[in-house]
């Protein structure tokens, strides 16, 4: 490659520094897109998405699904048609997609700030932060086990990110609150931190129901009892088993008219056949039953067929992310949601099983990341701050990602070919062998041509070598710090945040601490 030195003049240089300062300008109020304008990719053919779901059907007549401990669902199924013996439920052909049929195709999720809110479905993208790890990391301070203040960190820098639309669940495990109260605490910091959308706790009915009575101190209940302000992660006990925990609430979020969304946890091989096309029918069947159960609880209830599959290293059992056959999945999965004509949260997003913010981390993250974007799936959990297959969020790979968040969506504008676009104009400006710099063209659309990177540059090797040679983690360090520095807390009604607070106190004070 030939090193083009191109000799900018005074006036030049003037205008390139006005340039700058506006696009530094653009850079502080950006703000992310939320729709693509690239067609999602069709990976499978008619005849390949109707052998899956005629494998789908076969499991659910001819296997079923157990509901351990939830009698009230039992009877919902049984009172429809479906075979109920002891806490197995078969189908026949049909029946379950029958009721998904009655879930809206399209939704409006909620936030505080009606900015933030977001749309699942159609043409629209939303991106989250990682959920569930019970640890963290930063490059001072190591791997350690999540506080309450590194979860309250993650919600900050989620708000803060323009790339980031919904502000996640437990985005880490605050394991120095006791487990029965952790989730008072987390909805209260989604709800005060932040006014994006925000998820609620899942692990017992009586947390769900205290997320939601939280969420009605803020939106009020007649606002919820038609619209959606939240949702709940419910995952199937794969293979083939909804628990009482998990089936009890999704019913507490789809009575209240809260999102569900359903998200079997398939890894090939341990808890399903090896074959991706076995894997993404067993999700989906697992899925349809899920969704079929919100909408007997309540009809129109808004629900995302949602997905957690990973491969495995079958010679030591460890789980592997990124893997071109799980990949493979969550674009066959991405048709097969838009065919049940529900809004589909496919894949993990920005996944790796690496102990470290490196090449493999974001080797496995972006592979992942592409398979789910381009395949057309609407809600991306999972893209920002995942490491050792879930079991790290970490500070550093989280700015690492919010970066590739917003290239990616930069990628799904494409671009337009209009006369502007083409600057016809400044090729009259210019002639043969000059450069464009210094044209009205460049200086009309200096500040908002190409996506920046958020992490600093690194610059010319001379100079890097003279600062350290920080690698990129190095340089996310200082990113995260500064966000948080830079962080103001959106403003709270002082009577909702009260009752807020007085909530949480009144929930605590009424159970004695539990650990495990």
């Amino acid at each position: 490659m030939e090193n083009l030195n191109v000799s900018v003049q005074p006036e030049l240089r003037k205008k390139v520094r006005r340039g700058r300062a506006a696009r530094q300008a653009v850079d502080s109020v950006v703000v992310s897109p939320r729709t693509r304008k690239v067609p999602a990719y069709a990976l499978l053919s008619e005849s390949a998405l109707r052998a899956i779901e005629e494998q789908a059907d076969w499991i659910l007549q001819n296997i079923g699904i157990e509901f351990r401990g939830d009698k009230t669902a039992l009877d919902l199924f049984a009172a429809v048609g479906a075979d109920v013996v002891g806490e197995r439920v078969t189908f026949k052909p049909g029946l379950a997609r029958q009721f998904c049929a009655i879930a809206p195709a399209e939704f409006k999720l909620h936030a505080r700030d009606p900015a933030n809110t977001v749309t699942l479905g159609g043409d629209n993208v939303v991106l989250m932060p990682g959920y569930g790890s019970p640890f963290v990391s930063d490059l001072e301070n190591g791997r350690r086990y999540a506080t309450l203040a590194d979860f309250e960190n993650f919600v900050k820098l989620t708000f803060s990110s323009p790339w980031l639309h919904h502000s996640g669940g437990t985005v880490c495990e605050p394991t120095d609150v006791p487990v029965n109260k952790r989730h008072l605490d987390m909805v209260l910091a989604h709800l005060t931190l932040s006014t994006k959308p925000f998820m609620g706790g899942v692990t017992s009915p009586e947390r769900a129901q205290d997320s939601i009575d939280m969420a009605r101190i803020v939106f009020g209940a007649a606002f919820m009892e038609n619209n959606a302000v939240m949702q709940g992660n419910i995952n199937a006990n794969s293979p083939l088993i909804y628990d009482d925990t998990m089936s009890g609430a999704l019913r507490v979020y789809a009575a209240a008219n809260q999102c569900v969304c359903i998200s079997p946890a398939i890894f090939a091989g341990a808890m399903g056949p090896l074959s991706p096309a076995a894997v993404a029918a067993q999700t989906l069947a697992e899925g349809m039953v899920g969704i079929a159960l919100a909408q007997l609880v309540r009809p129109g209830c808004p629900v995302v067929f949602g997905s957690f599959h990973s491969t495995m290293n079958l010679r030591t059992g460890a789980l592997t992310f990124g893997s071109p056959e799980a990949n493979l999945v969550t674009m066959a999965l991405s048709q097969l949601g838009h065919r049940l004509g529900v809004p589909v949260r496919s894949g993990g997003g920005q996944i790796s099983g690496s102990n470290a913010p490196d090449g493999q981390a974001m080797q496995d993250s972006t592979g992942a990341m592409w398979a789910t974007l381009l395949s057309g799936g609407h809600q991306v959990w999972h893209s920002a701050g995942w490491l050792e297959g879930g079991l790290v969020m970490s500070y550093e790979k989280f700015i690492m990602d919010l970066d590739h968040c917003g290239a990616m969506m930069t990628l799904l504008q494409g671009f337009g070919t209009d006369e502007e676009i083409f600057g016809r104009d400044a090729y009259h400006e210019t002639g043969p062998g000059q450069n464009f710099l210094s044209t009205q063209h460049t200086l009309r659309h200096f500040a908002t041509a190409n996506f920046l990177p958020d992490i600093p540059e690194a610059g010319p090797f001379e100079t890097w070598g003279e600062n350290g040679s920080p690698t990129s983690d190095q340089r996310a360090t200082a990113r995260w710090k500064q966000m948080l520095a830079d962080y103001v807390r959106p403003p709270m009604e002082e009577n909702i945040h009260a009752a807020l607070t007085e909530f949480v106190a009144t929930r605590k004070a009424s159970m004695p601490d539990e650990w495990y």
